[in-house]
């Protein structure tokens, strides 16, 4: 794509419990924050946003569970693409992504920047049952992008990792009355609802409320949506009716939702 007076190309390919994957381009780089999608569906979403998937730089991973790491393997192999990831997801991920080349494997600490040529790619902690779960920031003159999903409370590191960004992708998992008389065996809703779960809708809500106070006119981006548990629509109107009750209008901020089965939220800052 050619940037005119943009810098950061943030789009959201696939996002929600069956499948997540999101494409960060700049002038000279391209990354992907996670591809937990079969290869070839993962090729067809950057195709149709004008991406070559030849032209991947990385691939970072947040976490093993398979709704982020199912295409990383193939895209890596038959694209020579290097994975970003820190020891512990390495470990607990390997065993799912078949073998790798050794100059792809790529280890980088929980709290660290990688630059991938004129992108820098920050990770940190965030609180979720999986080995060592990460979200990511990205940085290009200026301009920031966050990814934040997988957890189950809004942290001060995920706060101050995410604040200034002018991008975020946040979690807005699932409608806390639907997870609790949903079909979901009782130690599974606990584990949902603990703070090494995800995020609900009304908690989402609070911690956008929190984000405009650090910078305005951001674009928010609601994600990782369950598939049994919420509704797209009832998660903007649950997250909106929050930033209401807070004089939050629409003039403050862009809010909008990331798709499950399709690209969405192309956006160019």
């Amino acid at each position: 794509f050619t940037m005119i007076e943009k810098d950061i190309k943030f789009c959201s390919l696939y996002s929600g419990s069956s499948g997540n994957s999101i494409f960060v381009g700049t002038k000279n780089a391209r990354v992907l924050i996670d591809a937990g999608l079969p290869g070839k569906k993962i090729e067809e979403a950057m195709k149709s946003i004008d991406e070559n998937p030849g032209d991947l730089n990385a691939i970072f991973v947040t976490h093993e569970n398979l709704d982020h790491i199912k295409g990383i393997g193939i895209i890596s192999r038959k694209f020579d693409v290097p994975i970003y990831a820190n020891a512990d997801t390495w470990a607990a991920m390997e065993k799912n992504i078949g073998k790798i080349k050794e100059h792809n494997i790529r280890i980088m600490d929980r709290r660290s920047t990688v630059s991938i040529k004129d992108l820098d790619v920050s990770s940190y902690n965030i609180p979720h049952d999986a080995a060592a779960p990460v979200g990511y920031t990205l940085h290009n003159k200026g301009k920031r992008v966050s990814v934040a999903t997988d957890f189950g409370i809004y942290t001060t590191e995920i706060r101050d990792n995410i604040k200034d960004s002018d991008v975020i992708l946040i979690e807005s998992n699932h409608d806390v009355s639907m997870l609790k008389y949903g079909p979901y065996p009782y130690s599974l809703k606990r584990r949902v609802l603990s703070e090494v779960g995800h995020l609900s809708n009304e908690d989402c809500g609070t911690a956008v409320v929190d984000l405009i106070n650090y910078k305005e006119n951001k674009k928010i981006i609601l994600g990782h949506l369950s598939g049994t548990n919420n509704h797209p629509d009832l998660a903007y109107e649950t997250v909106k009716s929050v930033l209401m009750a807070n004089n939050i209008t629409e003039k403050d901020i862009y809010l909008t939702m990331a798709d499950r089965h399709m690209v969405s939220n192309l956006l160019e800052i």
